[in-house]
């Protein structure tokens, strides 16, 4: 049974509205009317206990969130034993939830958000959300007291009639049966974009690009990428993240059309890398137009440190839409790019208002890309999850890649967005199942080559193998030019692994299965990269 309450702050006193829900299958939809008034609090609870072998999925907050399957005598630290003065210096908390889910940091307590499941061999119970517009949905699970709490993150939103408390989707049963379930009742449509592979610039030269950079790397690709495979421009071609209008001028005298036509001529599609929803410190836009910040307690928004500190864009001052139409008029039409790869689109929505949720804003945001991006494809990344279904093309499932494997030593104790490779493979491995249904995924690039690398040969090849059976966007970081004839021969047979079919992942006994050209292929994993 679920039990549920909506608390609000109306003009005659606190007002409490309850209820339950006992027959938890399918579709359930908890209604209830209020008056006018501000939200407090809409809670549900429900008696759920697992067996000590049974495995815990709680989603996290966006793409980079590090999420495994836990047990149940297992925790999320989040921030703690970090120094506040290091926190805020860095804005540690502001890259994932942590500003706003407290984090008990005890055994058997854990959240996470949109949709949970709990396994136990091949058989799945699956909560998750139909809608969160009103509100992300976000679970709580007490191991101890064996029970499930789902909030709605709305308080301080305006109420007043009718209220859509919760919209949920429970479902147990296979895998399959269970995700097929959940978007058939999404009623999203299949991702119409293709599977895509090719080449993006950032894990091996990151934001050192330039005109001539990018046309080496393009003559590289020539030699081995096939027709119709992106080659992807990323971090490094403007003058300042937040100043899209111009490249810099520095590193792309010409422009760059005159790159994107070379593009086209050797048979790929330009793909462009953009963060829309924020600037960085020192920006022109963060210079000249200091009303275009998203304003949080008389201050303008910290999103994290990265460039030095970068700063959120108000969606809701008409002159930063203007200007990002603008941005992408310029990027499709004068430029010609096929593709833009979104990045930090968290930015965008670190709070909502008495109008609307935090979610909501999310979700609005995300329109308006798919609006001003019409007719072309777009790749998000670091957006929360569910509102970016169905209106992304592709979308990553995992932080970025590290050239090592789990990064440096003082990197693993901060926030769970880190960069990992480690961490990458484990959500392209747990979060398979948005693959080919919310969107194609992308599980961030992978390598072959041995320079400005710290992987091993192993490793190396367990990144690509688990990239090409359960993402849908294929891409790596080296210069191809690079490559003698044995890594060429590897990379084709990796690509042939994009042709798999019946992939089944066995995370108890840490293996992928699937059948290639009629024959049956395992896969094994190794047990410290399930996080356990």
């Amino acid at each position: 049974m679920l039990e549920w309450t909506v608390t609000a702050d109306a003009p005659d006193g606190p007002v409490s509205v309850r209820g339950s829900v006992t027959e938890l299958s399918g579709p359930v939809h908890v209604v209830c009317s209020l008056p006018e008034g501000t939200l407090r609090q809409v809670t549900a609870a429900l008696p759920l206990t697992v067996e000590p072998d049974e495995r815990i999925f709680m989603n996290g907050y966006q793409t980079w969130t590090y999420c495994p399957e836990y047990g149940p005598k297992d925790r999320i630290r989040g921030l703690h034993g970090l120094p506040r003065s290091v926190v805020d210096r860095h804005g540690l908390d502001r890259y994932g939830d942590y500003h706003f889910v407290d984090y008990p940091n005890k055994p058997g307590l854990t959240h996470g958000f949109s949709w949970c499941y709990f396994r136990r061999g091949e058989r799945y119970r699956l909560i998750a959300s139909l809608d969160e517009g009103p509100g992300y949905t976000l679970f709580r699970y007490d191991a101890g007291r064996g029970e499930l709490r789902v909030e709605r993150d709305c308080a301080g939103v305006r109420c007043g009639g009718e209220l859509h408390a919760f919209d949920l989707y429970f479902a147990e049963g296979g895998e399959d049966q269970v995700f097929d379930g959940w978007f058939g009742a999404l009623g999203l449509p299949a991702p119409s974009a293709p599977p895509v592979a090719g080449y993006s610039s950032w894990y091996n030269r990151y934001e050192r690009i330039d005109q001539a950079a990018m046309q080496a790397d393009l003559a590289g690709c020539r030699t081995l990428l096939e027709p119709g495979d992106l080659f992807q421009i990323d971090d490094g071609w403007e003058s300042a993240v937040g100043d899209w209008m111009e490249p810099d001028g520095r590193k792309f005298p010409r422009g760059l059309r005159p790159l994107v036509d070379e593009i086209h001529a050797a048979g790929f599609q330009a793909g462009l890398w953009l963060a829309p929803f924020v600037c960085r410190k020192g920006s022109q836009v963060m210079t000249a137009h200091p009303g275009w910040l998203l304003q949080v307690e008389g201050g303008p928004w910290l999103c994290g440190s990265n460039w030095g500190g970068f700063y959120s864009l108000d969606i809701d001052n008409p002159e930063v839409t203007d200007y990002l139409r603008r941005v992408f008029d310029r990027v499709f039409r004068e430029w010609g790019f096929d593709l833009v790869k979104l990045d930090f689109l968290y930015g965008a929505a670190p709070f909502g208002s008495e109008r609307e949720s935090r979610a909501g804003r999310m979700i609005r945001a995300m329109d308006f890309l798919r609006q001003v991006c019409a007719g072309k494809r777009i790749l998000g990344c670091g957006v929360p999850l569910m509102p970016a279904f169905g209106r992304v093309d592709y979308c990553r499932v995992s932080c970025d890649v590290s050239l090592d494997w789990d990064d440096k030593w003082r990197n693993r104790r901060t926030h769970r967005e880190r960069v990992s490779t480690r961490q990458a493979i484990g959500n392209t491995i747990v979060r398979r199942q948005l693959n080919g249904r919310a969107y194609l995924s992308d599980p961030d690039v992978f390598f072959l080559r041995e320079d400005n690398l710290r992987l091993s040969w192993e490793q190396k090849q367990l990144l690509a193998r688990v990239n090409a059976l359960l993402g849908g966007v294929y891409l790596t970081s080296d210069d191809p030019a690079d490559y003698d004839e044995t890594k060429r021969d590897v990379y084709r047979r990796l690509r042939a692994l994009r042709r798999a079919e019946d992939v089944r992942v066995d995370l108890d006994r840490g293996r992928i299965c699937y059948r290639l050209e009629g024959k049956d292929e395992v896969l094994e994993l190794p047990e410290k990269l399930l996080g356990r």
